[in-house]
């Protein structure tokens, strides 16, 4: 049948040829890896180029770091997303942790990193802002970020398509400092000190009745707690995209699409796509300089000057092409774990992201999680057996289309569709099911494609994880490849630390859970290194008391300088348990 909703942007797609669609599809599966360390899993491990763009298996004898679960504090509320996003003051030892479920920041104690321990919840309601509006009850605390001392937090409004706020806080005193009024649905925030920067996501209305404008907001704040009172609405400029409504080219590959509604009453006009684009995540470099911001289902990166606060480049990301590039699980209703090369487009649109320096550089981490808009009565997904497949590129779509093969995917139904044969003649899935790196201008430097589903395998296989963890669900156990036809692992969350001179990216996975370590100090050539998952896979059915970390949201990586340990440490906050986790970084070699 023909998908109910087609691009209304251009997105770039890298087509596949005839013969690379022959090879691709129903090629041989893996359901059963050699051991990690077996001198077979080395030789099949991805031979030849792990250079630019390619992932490589994993190779555990080179394990440098390993994660140890040092301490858990648990909320004891489940799947309630009462804890979201940690943040870490290392001044006072305090680990600030968003409780949506609250709506709120709770207060841990961490100068002993084994025994996290509750303090205090700061609430948002009441505190003023300088525009002269006051956060109400009800609503709803997103991010958090701390630098030199003061803590900036992000508030969406009880009604998400109103404007929403970002409060500052000291944290040694946990006294407000005041608060600003920002863009609609405020969600990820980044702090550099100078300047505190908050993607306004500007999600459309649930019923998509409205749909707010997207946007940036970049604060010049205070340098310490005694100047905020120098704080003003006028310390907000706002970054937005209305220069790609009013004639300036959209960047090729950027996917604007799905239904025009108005802006909410109330706040300024602002065209399509300037409403469509959903800035979703903040990073800064370490100079202080750009933030870079990923605009998830529009499968771009925008940076941004600080000075100036402009977009200085916005570019798409670059699709992972599972015919070649990797092999995946399509399906929850094959025989187990089925890893193949498929002829399918993977859609990066990455949530979390990470910015580090390299040779004097600006390098990006991207946590390719994928993600769809269900706004209303529209959807921009469906099941490839429910599609209409053009006959010259699947000329074997019966077989493509059953359930053990690609028919239970869900993939995108406004890219890919040819309007004169009203069939589909590529198919493209949401998120990569890994991470990649990319340079500051948009050149993707590595993608692992297949390396962290085929890792998982691999563990399965050596008995170091359970078979019902491969593509489990993270709100019931056991759910083994329950999440196949989806997002697989769906990873969230990416952040990068250095130990002992070697730079490494932690990353989250939000369905399987846990957190997995790469050495990217080559950024060309990723190495797998750990995986630490604290879930409990023997807990029964229900039993939510038991059932451990599961769904790993945010991440903070502490280094060794600033840990109360002196031992770097990760911290974990897992939004379907509930639990924060402090982990000890801990280098193999001393």
């Amino acid at each position: 049948m023909r998908p109910l909703h087609r691009t209304v942007a251009a997105a770039a797609a890298t087509a596949l040829t005839a013969t690379a669609l022959s090879a691709a599809v129903l090629a041989p599966a893996t359901t059963a890896a050699p051991a990690p360390h077996s001198a077979a899993a080395q030789k099949g491990h991805h031979a030849g180029n792990h250079g630019k763009g390619h992932g490589q298996k994993a190779n555990p004898s080179g394990k440098t770091v390993e994660l140890s679960p040092a301490g858990t504090h648990e909320t004891g509320v489940f799947d309630a997303s009462a804890s979201e996003i940690p943040a870490f003051d290392a001044s006072t030892d305090r680990l600030f942790v968003v409780n949506a479920e609250n709506g709120a920041v709770d207060v841990l104690d961490v100068d002993d990193a084994a025994a996290p321990t509750y303090s205090s919840t700061l609430e948002m309601a009441g505190v003023a802002a300088a525009d002269g509006s006051v956060i109400p009850a009800g609503s709803t605390v997103n991010s958090v970020a701390v630098h030199g001392g003061i803590m900036a937090v992000s508030v969406e409004a009880p009604e998400k398509t109103d404007l929403g706020w970002v409060a500052f806080f000291q944290t040694s005193t946990l006294a407000p400092l005041g608060a600003v009024r920002v863009g609609a649905l405020p969600d990820s925030v980044a702090f550099s000190g100078g300047y505190a920067v908050v993607a306004n996501e500007g999600e459309p209305a649930d019923d998509f009745s409205v749909d707010p404008e997207g946007s940036i907001s970049v604060i010049s704040v205070p340098r310490n707690a005694q100047q905020f009172s120098r704080l003003s609405q006028d310390s907000v400029r706002t970054v937005d995209f209305r220069a790609f409504d009013e004639g300036t080219a959209l960047p090729e590959g950027v996917r604007v699409f799905g239904p025009d509604v108005q802006t909410p009453a109330g706040q300024p006009d602002a065209g399509y796509i300037a409403r469509n684009l959903e800035p979703e995540y903040v990073t800064i470099d370490p100079t202080g300089r750009t933030a870079y911001v990923s605009v998830q289902e529009a499968n771009a990166v925008a940076a941004v000057d600080l000075k100036s606060a402009s977009l200085k480049d916005f570019w798409a990301l670059q699709l992972t092409d599972w015919s070649t590039e990797g092999k995946f699980d399509a399906s929850n209703r094959d025989s187990g774990i089925e890893l193949r090369h498929w002829p399918v487009l993977g859609v990066p649109m990455p949530d979390g992201i990470d910015v580090y320096r390299h040779r004097g550089q600006d390098l990006i981490l991207t946590a390719n999680e994928g993600d769809s808009r269900e706004w209303g009565d529209y959807v921009d997904t469906e099941r490839v057996k429910d599609l209409t497949l053009c006959e010259a590129e699947y000329p074997n779509a019966a077989e493509l289309q059953k359930n053990e093969n690609l028919g239970r995917l869900n993939v995108l139904t406004d890219l890919g569709w040819d309007a004169e044969r009203e069939c589909i003649a590529q198919l493209h899935t949401l998120g990569g099911r890994g991470f990649s790196v990319y340079t500051a201008d948009g050149e993707r430097l590595f993608d692992s494609a297949g390396l962290v589903e085929q890792t998982i395998a691999d563990l399965i296989a050596a008995g170091e994880l359970p078979a019902e963890a491969f593509n489990a669900n993270n709100d019931e156990t056991p759910s083994f490849d329950s999440r196949s036809d989806d997002k697989g692992p769906e990873p969230e969350s990416v952040v990068v630390g250095k130990v002992q001179g070697r730079t490494y990216a932690f990353l989250g996975l939000e369905r399987i859970g846990g957190v997995m370590v790469f050495d990217i100090t080559d950024p060309t050539a990723a190495t797998f290194v750990d995986y630490v998952n604290e879930r409990n896979w023997d807990a029964e059915e229900g039993d939510e008391a038991n059932y451990g970390d599961m769904g790993a949201e945010g991440l903070e990586f502490v280094p060794a300088s600033e840990s109360p340990s002196g031992v770097a440490l990760l911290i974990v906050a897992n939004e379907v348990s509930g639990s924060t986790t402090v982990y000890e970084v801990n280098p193999t070699r001393k």
